[in-house]
């Protein structure tokens, strides 16, 4: 007897490509077998494996990132079916839930510029990481002796802080963030939260605090709230807005009184 996660079928896949950053980007459909047990990124696996379109033209593969396959790197951040997720973590039979026989649209982060097919350039990201300073600054020259203790209470208010996975998602669903300008975004905002809060990382708080009051900091905040809706860890970014919203107020206020 044959398992129910075992019986085949088959998935047409609408693709959105780009061979590089300047051309311009065109669709291709795909069909290829899956399982009830099937991710968009087994999908992508079958037709690299197999790179033949729907009409029969073989292609080149198309191009997408994946890497630890269980929702922690966040490379395989996409719009699948017009929604920002991750293909590792997206089953097909979720996102074909009453409608089995409409193909899958697969599209790259249009926040992001394209590197090719799937592939987005994310380091604006990882350079505003930078901007805030996100990271805990010890000295390794000699041995510091045990950390500043963490109370449980505090763990557990930074636990859910410390999951992000840079996948872009928030960004992507953020009216505010474009292309073109250097809002930060609801990361930078959580993740300044955190080390703000760590008894090391806090030694940073004022630099990081004149980055998040600066050019596309907090104060261009439109508190849409599609951030939180969208992230995958379910991290509360409206929470940290707030949060960092006022400690900026009582950083401008101390700066003002402290000339």
């Amino acid at each position: 007897m044959i398992a129910p996660a075992d019986i085949k079928k088959t998935v047409k896949l609408n693709i959105l490509r780009q061979d590089t950053p300047d051309t311009h980007p065109y669709w291709q459909q795909f069909e290829v077998p899956c399982t009830p047990s099937s991710n968009v990124t087994s999908l992508l696996r079958s037709i690299s494996a197999n790179p033949v379109t729907a009409e029969g033209a073989q292609v080149a593969p198309p191009a997408y990132e994946a890497s630890c396959l269980e929702e922690v790197c966040g490379s395989c951040t996409m719009l699948i079916n017009g929604k920002v997720r991750q293909a590792c973590s997206t089953l097909v039979r979720k996102i074909q839930s009453g409608h089995p026989d409409e193909p899958i649209t697969i599209e790259p982060l249009t926040k992001f510029p394209v590197i090719r097919d799937l592939v987005v350039d994310r380091s604006r990201m990882f350079e505003n990481l930078k901007r805030i300073k996100a990271w805990i600054p010890i000295d390794s020259s000699y041995n510091l002796g045990p950390g500043p203790k963490i109370t449980p209470e505090e763990q557990q208010t930074m636990y859910p802080l410390s999951r992000c996975m840079t996948c872009g998602s928030c960004l992507e669903a953020c009216p505010q963030f474009t292309r073109d300008n250097n809002f930060l975004g609801a990361q930078i905002f959580s993740i300044a939260r955190y080390y703000n809060m760590h008894p090391n990382g806090k030694t940073e708080k004022d630099a990081r605090m004149e980055v998040l009051m600066g050019e596309g900091g907090i104060t261009d905040c439109g508190n849409a709230q599609n951030c939180v809706k969208v992230c995958p860890k379910e991290i509360p970014l409206t929470e940290s807005i707030g949060i960092i919203g006022r400690a900026a107020t009582v950083y401008s206020i101390k700066k003002f009184f402290s000339k």
